[in-house]
């Protein structure tokens, strides 16, 4: 396992991998990777590159190998929310019977709370049904950075 960070225009992210991708990016330092080596390997380069041409608009979707930990729900939520195209937005509703669980809007929300790959995953894309921002569970739990995200996306 190994870190690395990047200065992005909404702060400062943390990315951690494993042999298997990329496990966790998240807004600051957590302490959950508190004790994992920091080391800028070829593959966190490469996303870090990404997440670059992303901020500067250049990239539209990620190529990241992922290794994802969650329960069944969880995992099914994230695979949909990567379905999601650059610049469009879903509500929770519409998450939820997309993966079969047509009233489980609020556990589509807290799978979305527990995304550990922001951004890349992108549930900054779920919006309320009325299209309202709601929801967005970042270190700093703020919906600033939503709303930077979708109009970095032409979104908003």
């Amino acid at each position: 396992m190994r870190k690395a960070y990047y200065q992005s225009p909404v702060g400062l992210l943390e990315l951690a991998a494993d042999e298997e991708g990329l496990c966790s990016l998240s807004f600051g330092e957590t302490e959950e990777y508190a004790e994992v080596p920091e080391e800028e390997t070829p593959f966190l380069k490469s996303v870090c590159g990404q997440l670059q041409e992303y901020f500067e608009g250049k990239r539209k979707k990620f190529e990241v190998r992922l290794s994802l930990q969650g329960t069944d729900f969880q995992l099914r939520d994230w695979q949909a929310l990567l379905q999601i195209p650059y610049g469009e937005t879903r509500s929770y509703g519409e998450i939820a019977r997309q993966i079969g669980c047509p009233k489980g809007s609020r556990a589509v929300g807290m799978a979305n709370r527990n995304n550990p790959v922001a951004i890349i995953i992108p549930c900054h894309r779920v919006i309320g049904s009325d299209g309202s921002l709601t929801g967005y569970m970042g270190k700093n739990k703020s919906l600033d950075i939503k709303e930077y995200l979708l109009k970095l996306e032409g979104a908003l």
